[in-house]
């Protein structure tokens, strides 16, 4: 017999709505949330992207079209649609689209209970409210618990959780959700500074200020000396003077 998710995909197949609004129905017949910084990788299909990946690039030749931009006769705006469809859906909001990279995490056979920091990390992310870039760095402290994960792991699970329209206060909350369910750490420490284009590009264009914000969790909120080190530890790598 055929699996009502199976009828389901076949209905999904020969409807005439749009894959977005099939994706949609989708997430929100799972009751689950689709805001910009979500990951809603677990409710696209396989073949499913590429079509939306179609679906977006159209509605961006309106927007264009909209914008009084000659698309049929200006050669540099030719492609621009595909451009930009392909860059939202693959690159630079790839967070919300594909699934986290895979992470294997391993005994921490040896006991260690030394902190340690990585950074600066490079983030790439857009502001949500005008979709324009966030740019900086990020810096995290892990006290190891029972497991831990390579240093890139850290690298490249950052990268993904930025990759989405954010607002900075939010992005470094959720990474540290991410980091915390994968090595579960005795402490944790995050540390962002970034430029926003909203401030840098549009309304007051002030071009030198950055946003710093933290986040810290267990034996980091607790131990005022640990936070501290971990705080001397960024400044150390943030200075370009050093050289090892």
């Amino acid at each position: 017999m055929t699996s009502s998710k199976q009828q389901e995909n076949i209905k999904e197949q020969i409807s005439c709505k749009l894959v977005s609004e099939i994706i949609r129905d989708r997430i929100k017949s799972n009751g689950a949330r689709f805001h910009a910084n979500d990951n809603i990788s677990d409710y696209i299909l396989p073949g499913e992207l590429e079509t939306l990946e179609k679906e977006v690039a159209t509605r961006v030749k309106d927007l264009l079209k909209t914008l009084l931009i000659d698309i049929e006769n200006d050669h540099n705006t030719q492609e621009t649609a595909e451009r930009v469809s392909r860059m939202y859906l693959n690159e630079v909001f790839k967070g919300r689209y594909y699934p986290q990279p895979k992470v294997t995490s391993f005994p921490n056979d040896k006991s260690l209970d030394d902190i340690y920091t990585l950074g600066p990390i490079s983030i790439r992310s857009a502001c949500s409210h005008h979709m324009v870039p966030i740019l900086g760095d990020c810096w995290i402290g892990i006290k190891p618990g029972d497991k831990v994960i390579g240093i890139s792991k850290f690298a490249r699970v950052t990268d993904w959780v930025f990759s989405r329209p954010h607002i900075q206060e939010e992005a470094v909350m959720i990474l540290a959700d991410e980091i915390e369910r994968l090595c579960e750490p005795k402490g944790l420490a995050i540390l962002v500074k970034a430029q926003h284009y909203c401030m840098k590009w549009r309304g007051i264009k002030e071009p030198n200020t950055s946003m710093i914000n933290t986040v810290v969790r267990g034996e980091f909120r607790t131990d005022k000396y640990l936070k501290q080190e971990f705080l001397d530890l960024v400044k150390q790598q943030a200075n370009p003077s050093n050289s090892y």
